[in-house]
């Protein structure tokens, strides 16, 4: 394929992202610094494909997701969402271009209204844009409710009478509801029981490939991330420090942070040994990150470098980007 043809590609891309929250302090309550979220994020998502966003808790990847859907505004950088420069975009034009692209959530109990029935959760997007009433949608919500795995008398109950899997197949169905082109799902699976997991993640599958979906999928399980993804982004201090093919990245895993992530996935053949790696330390303050590399004071492999200098992803294999002071 072209370069050219790729980059037609692309659905969404995000350049050199950042979002900063101010610290304020003293009686004027001036800002006297910042919480660096994210501090730097670039990547890109073809469409169709699912882009894995991983790390341990802390490190960013929710405050990417809800700055790449605008729900917090970027400190600087760039979303690019089909060809269409979206990091500025207010009010109205926001509001139409929203359409496209949706969000589930982690807590499928908090990101439901209780005081509303199914039928009117899923349909409200769909009413927002369209003027439609609930009896002309109410078709269309059943079909909904039978793609992702829900009788139909669910559109007369109330979040409260379902479990979490159920609830999490409602945000599912809501987030569907306008035929968006993106879905960023931040750890939609997180808060259930491992027995419901694979059930929802395959359902994700399956609609993906109905509806032509690409996502965004946020977790700090890489064997989630491992199942749903085709590219693996790893976050870490709000930087982005590896980006891979799935394949590529849990074969030969390249910066020492990914590697010990790696080490770290329980493996299910007890007669198969795997050397695990023990990370020293915890993560640094995102308020006062270490200068240089932000993972070099827990790093087995740190030199002088990686305490002065800052490495900038570069790609050392095809498809494979790394930002590591070892592959200069």
């Amino acid at each position: 394929m072209s370069q050219a043809a790729k980059e037609k590609d692309i659905l969404l891309e995000v350049q050199n992202l950042k979002t900063y929250y101010p610290i304020r302090g003293g009686f004027l309550r001036k800002k006297i610094g910042d919480v660096k979220a994210v501090d730097g994020i670039s990547f890109s998502i073809r469409k169709g494909e699912t882009l894995g966003l991983v790390g341990e808790s802390g490190c960013g990847k929710s405050t990417a997701g809800r700055t790449i859907l605008r729900l917090l505004n970027p400190t600087s950088g760039k979303i690019i969402f089909d060809g269409k420069d979206i990091t500025s975009v207010k009010g109205t034009s926001l509001r139409k271009i929203r359409q496209d692209f949706q969000m589930v959530f982690q807590d499928p109990y908090a990101s439901l209204n209780p005081m509303q029935m199914v039928g009117d959760v899923i349909s409200e997007p769909i009413r927002n844009f369209t003027g439609k009433s609930l009896k002309q949608l109410k078709p269309e919500v059943m079909d909904l409710l039978t793609k992702v795995g829900l009788p139909e008398d669910a559109y007369y109950k109330y979040p409260h009478e379902f479990s979490g899997g159920q609830r999490q197949r409602i945000g599912i169905a809501r987030a569907l509801a306008l035929r968006p082109k993106l879905i960023i799902a931040d750890e939609p699976v997180s808060a259930l029981d491992v027995s419901v997991q694979s059930q929802v993640l395959n359902l994700l599958k399956e609609l993906q490939q109905e509806f032509d979906l690409t996502f965004l999928f946020i977790a700090h399980d890489l064997s989630v991330v491992k199942h749903m993804s085709d590219c693996i982004g790893v976050m870490y201090l709000g930087g982005l420090v590896e980006i891979a093919t799935k394949k590529s990245l849990y074969v030969e895993p390249l910066h020492p942070y990914t590697q010990a992530l790696v080490s770290a996935i329980p493996e299910p053949d007890p007669r198969k040994k795997r050397h695990r790696i023990i990370l020293q330390g915890d993560m640094p303050s995102p308020i006062d990150p270490p200068k240089g590399c932000a993972f070099h004071p827990r790093c087995m492999h740190a030199k002088e470098e990686c305490s002065k200098v800052k490495p900038v992803l570069k790609e050392v294999k095809p498809g494979h980007q790394v930002a590591c002071h070892i592959y200069n």
